[in-house]
């Protein structure tokens, strides 16, 4: 950064260098002890002169400010390619944490539903075992036979 102003400083000097050189120049060519025609060519001569030096002036600029473009643009695409790199460092680093988080819930939740379900399935086998015993004992003390009356 201070680089670059210094440079900026430099090119603002030498412009205001230049139009001073110019108004001095006519201004001593307005004083100086000459005929009309002399004067009038010797202000063509100043007027061209300052004229081809303000051209390069520009082209100074120009090149400066071409410069000058490159380099941000330089930068900037550093700086765009370094964004890229971090958000899909981000978005892999949320996609595993995404991943891991979905796994913990799916054994949280696999074991607090096979809890629930056992119970189920043992109250369903007692029930079973039960109404077995039941049923078997029945049997063996047999049922009571009531006599079949007939009409």
């Amino acid at each position: 950064m201070a680089k670059e102003r210094e440079e900026v400083n430099a090119t603002t000097k030498l412009t205001y260098f230049l139009i001073g050189a110019g108004i001095g120049a006519i201004v001593a060519l307005f004083f100086a002890p000459k005929s009309g025609r002399e004067l009038r060519e010797d202000i063509v001569d100043a007027t061209k002169k300052g004229l081809d030096k303000g051209k390069e002036a520009v082209a100074q600029l120009q090149e400066k400010a071409s410069e000058y473009y490159e380099i941000t643009k330089e930068k900037a695409e550093k700086l765009a390619e370094v964004a890229k790199e971090k958000t899909s460092e981000l978005a892999e680093k949320t996609k595993e944490k995404a991943e891991e988080l979905a796994e913990k819930a799916k054994e949280v939740a696999a074991k607090t539903t096979n809890p629930i379900s056992a119970a189920i399935e043992a109250g369903k086998q007692a029930y079973i075992e039960e109404k077995r015993k039941t049923e078997a004992s029945m049997i063996t003390e047999g049922r009571p036979v009531y006599p079949e009356e007939k009409s």
